[in-house]
């Protein structure tokens, strides 16, 4: 059996005995009922892991482990983040989660004047909370030591100095003349993506991502909703960059 994976804030830093409580000692001992010789990871979500063995349970929500292995994962070359326009529904929390399963670094929700879901007051922060609730139990559930980063909603403003800054910049749009598939792509820094709404680009929000660099590629010949362009992207990137060899 795979060893399940639990957050644990502070992180384990060294060989020894560490007590798990709180939600996710309750999610250990009740839904997955884990028992005593069970393996288990504990990590902070920023690339530092435990790798222990249960020795306790403790009640309905408390147990705890012998960690006998404590591994860091260096930050990925080159990271990847995606710059998703805000979809419907619950598509933004189906996009972030197959996202981070997949394996990109950052996702930052992007406010896009065609976007018809707006993130305002405090419906705009329940969603945010929703995509990184996402994006924690993604990353649990994909066994990943180091969880993506989901920031606050951009503007266009603000993603046009985020694509700037970046080594590689492209824009996911199907009238782009040059394959995702062919691009030059930096050994190292930060690959930015821009995933576009459901209604598209608006030629003006192209404009500005090309004066900062990015330039619109194309995946394949067919068309990807908002929800499955950035994780369909982000398997080509891993794949082309080596992170997935």
């Amino acid at each position: 059996m795979t060893a399940p994976v639990f957050l644990v804030p502070t992180g384990p830093r060294a060989p020894g005995p560490v007590t798990l409580d709180g939600p996710e000692g309750r999610h250990a001992v009740s839904v997955r009922r884990l028992r005593i010789g069970e393996p288990v990871v504990l990590t902070d979500g920023s690339g530092s892991g435990g790798y222990g063995t249960v020795v306790a349970v403790e009640g309905k929500d408390r147990l705890r482990v012998e960690v006998s292995e404590v591994r860091t994962e260096p930050e990925p070359r080159p990271t990847i983040t995606v710059v998703q326009a805000l979809p419907k529904g619950d598509r933004g929390e189906l996009a972030v989660e197959t996202m981070t399963e997949t394996g990109v670094d950052a996702v930052v929700p992007w406010a896009a004047a065609r976007c018809v879901t707006r993130w305002q007051g405090e419906r705009g922060l329940k969603s945010l909370t929703k995509w990184r609730n996402t994006a924690r139990e993604a990353g649990k559930q994909s066994r990943r030591l180091r969880f993506p980063e989901v920031t606050e909603a951009a503007t266009t403003a603000q993603v046009v100095r985020l694509l700037a800054e970046a080594s590689f910049a492209a824009v996911l749009h199907e009238a782009g003349s040059s394959p995702l598939a062919t691009a030059e792509l930096p050994d190292d820094g930060r690959i930015v993506l821009v995933v576009g709404p459901e209604g598209g680009v608006t030629p003006e929000e192209l404009a500005a991502f090309a004066e900062a660099g990015a330039h619109p590629y194309r995946l394949g010949p067919t068309v990807l909703r908002t929800s499955t362009a950035g994780t369909a992207a982000a398997a080509l990137l891993l794949g082309r960059t080596g992170r997935w060899s």
